[in-house]
């Protein structure tokens, strides 16, 4: 009964306490209107878009979630060297392209998660998701072997994220 009541009225409750210290921060102040009205605002906004929530995949493996953030940061410095080395030398040296890659997870989150590394990762930008979410279009800045690409985000991005949201 308790449960169902608080599911009911406070839909969001760490977005509710988020809310509320949020408003009290940038109010600088600790009135008791700005008290009250912070409370309100915390406890009403949540209970006008709950109803537009869409359920979200839960992540499976937090410690993976973890490690996948850490790989990508490693990922991210890297990269930015091996550009800058591509860039400084000649121009005619580079190769861009697109590559067509095979999607083999499902959901929006997930898909969207794996299109952004790509796209944080110098050198690679997501261009577009198919519309039947099976290909992912990239553009790569030098492409010297396409199949292994594939292989290497399949590998390094698209398994690992497919053991965080069981996809």
């Amino acid at each position: 009964m308790i449960n169902a009541f608080t599911r009911r009225w406070l839909p969001m409750p760490a977005q509710s306490l988020i809310l509320f210290a949020v408003w009290l921060l940038l109010n600088n102040t600790l009135a008791v209107g700005h008290i009250l009205l912070g409370a309100v605002l915390a406890l009403g906004i949540p209970l006008l878009v709950s109803p537009m929530q869409s359920p979200q995949p839960r992540v499976r493996s937090h410690l993976r979630a973890l490690r996948y953030a850490l790989m990508v940061l490693y990922d991210i410095l890297v990269a930015n060297f091996e550009v800058a080395m591509r860039v400084i030398g000649p121009m005619g040296r580079l190769q861009p392209a697109f590559v067509a890659l095979p999607l083999d997870i499902e959901g929006a989150v997930p898909i969207t998660i794996l299109a952004s590394t790509i796209s944080l990762t110098p050198g690679t930008v997501s261009a577009e998701v198919s519309e039947d979410r099976q290909w992912l279009y990239i553009h790569v800045l030098h492409l010297t072997d396409e199949a292994q690409l594939i292989a290497q985000i399949k590998s390094r991005y698209e398994a690992p994220l497919k053991e965080i949201f069981g996809c």
